[in-house]
């Protein structure tokens, strides 16, 4: 039986990540970091399942840095690796291990699309011990020269499952075959599903299998509430919950709808910005930031940035277009509640759209309390907070544009591309254009 860690001090990292924890306020090691850390910091691969915001990151970052620290990289030859899907959870892991690497003396550079490709190529040349990526930008860099993988003994997945739904795993397995072949391999992720499975029989080695909060992703911090709402009413509806108090992300199905409900949001009086990725790295962190420091209260983004968000005090999530499966419910809902705060859950349901719903709620392992609601009713405010908007257009300051580019290796030239290859369809008699993969 495995063993399980009560505390960080027992937990046999470096002295130098403890007093880091100990600075950050951190003593009391998650369940999920609890569980996996008397095995990864023993060098065994690791299968984590947790939900989304269960602290994963330092389930696998402290482990990776303290069987790192000590050791330094040869230019361009990184010693561990963290592959994700999105620019955003790059930057987030990045931003979450930066005092942990420090207290230990080991460089980090992140390698995502949207931004500059030489760049990113002297941070690598310069050493860096760890480096974490996307994977169509890390292909982009090995190509140019700039990198090479085979000194990493840690490579770590994060949210392989979406990597899969992105159309990488191509991409993820030529990378995985460039590592240290006698490794260690860590897989986190919510969801285990698809070609994951693929990636776990070929590239990891007897596995010890650790799952916390399984099957669901929910916690009792969660409430999901289904509200009922008729097509002609819903506008108005939407208006006043995103007009509430405090920080509200609200999910929409395409970029486009995305874009012209953060418009309308605008021209009632509400603070709202689009996030997606149709826009540029820059516009995107940009509007991040203003989410966070408030100047932006309604943040409408689609799938694609689902994951990757992290945004402290977020306490409602709002369903507009209702997603199709239930591990991309599960990770709508992951971005509040996070790291044991409380969070709201708000799916709004067409008529024509509650037997798909219900199906999906009973998929996910999700018993939502539902209402019929009007725009005017007190339901409404009791569940949402949602309240009358100021009906004064606002203007929110627009990111700048970006610079006009060529194309960069690997990618198309697009603005939110991460120089993912397009996966490959099966034969057929006749051409046709391959599906692209979302990008990050």
């Amino acid at each position: 039986m495995t063993t399980v860690v009560p505390s960080f001090a027992h937990s046999g990292l470096a002295p130098a990540l403890l007093t880091a924890l100990t600075a950050q306020g951190i003593t009391e090691p998650f369940p999920i970091q609890s569980a996996t850390l008397p095995d990864s910091l023993a060098g065994r691969d690791v299968l984590g399942r947790g939900r989304t915001g269960s602290g994963k990151t330092l389930a696998f970052g402290l482990p990776l840095l303290s069987r790192t620290a000590g050791r330094r990289a040869r230019p361009g030859r990184p010693l561990a690796l963290v592959l994700v899907p999105t620019r955003e959870l790059a930057q987030q892991v990045t931003t979450a291990l930066a005092p942990y690497a420090r207290a230990v003396g080991l460089r980090c550079a992140t390698v995502v699309g949207g931004l500059s490709l030489q760049r990113q190529a002297d941070a690598l040349r310069a050493g860096a011990e760890v480096v974490v990526a996307t994977p169509g930008r890390l292909h982009d860099l090995i190509n140019r020269g700039d990198a090479r993988l085979d000194q990493v003994e840690i490579t770590v997945l994060d949210e392989a499952d979406q990597m899969a739904d992105m159309g990488f795993l191509p991409q993820v397995t030529k990378l995985l075959e460039q590592v240290a072949p006698q490794g260690q391999r860590m897989l986190f992720s919510a969801t285990l599903d698809g070609g994951v499975d693929r990636l776990v029989r070929r590239f990891l080695s007897s596995p010890v299998t650790h799952s916390v909060d399984p099957g669901t992703a929910t916690v009792t911090a969660m409430t999901h509430h289904v509200l009922h709402v008729d097509a002609l009413d819903k506008p108005a509806a939407l208006t006043r919950i995103a007009a509430r108090e405090g920080r509200t992300i609200l999910f929409m199905g395409t970029k486009h709808r995305a874009d012209r409900l953060a418009r309308q949001l605008l021209s009632k009086g509400v603070r709202a910005a689009a996030l997606h990725g149709g826009k540029s790295q820059p516009q995107r962190t940009r509007i991040l930031e203003q989410f966070r420091n408030g100047q932006v209260t309604a943040l409408v983004a689609t799938d694609v940035a689902a994951r990757g968000i992290h945004v402290d005090g977020l306490d409602m999530v709002v369903n507009v277009d209702p997603p199709t499966e239930a591990k991309d419910y599960l990770h709508r809902g992951g971005r509040t509640a996070r790291a044991g705060e409380s969070g709201t859950v708000v799916t709004l349901v067409l008529p024509e759209q509650r037997r798909d719903v219900s199906r999906l709620m009973a998929t996910a392992g999700i018993r939502p309390q539902s209402v019929q609601v009007r725009s005017d009713d007190e339901a409404l405010v009791r569940v949402t907070g949602a309240r009358e908007p100021s009906g004064v257009p606002v203007t929110i300051v627009a990111p700048p544009a970006p610079v006009a580019r060529g194309r960069v290796a690997g990618g198309s030239g697009a603005p939110a591309a991460d120089g993912a290859a397009r996966p490959a369809h099966r034969a057929s008699g006749r051409s046709r254009r391959p599906r692209r993969p979302r990008t990050a």
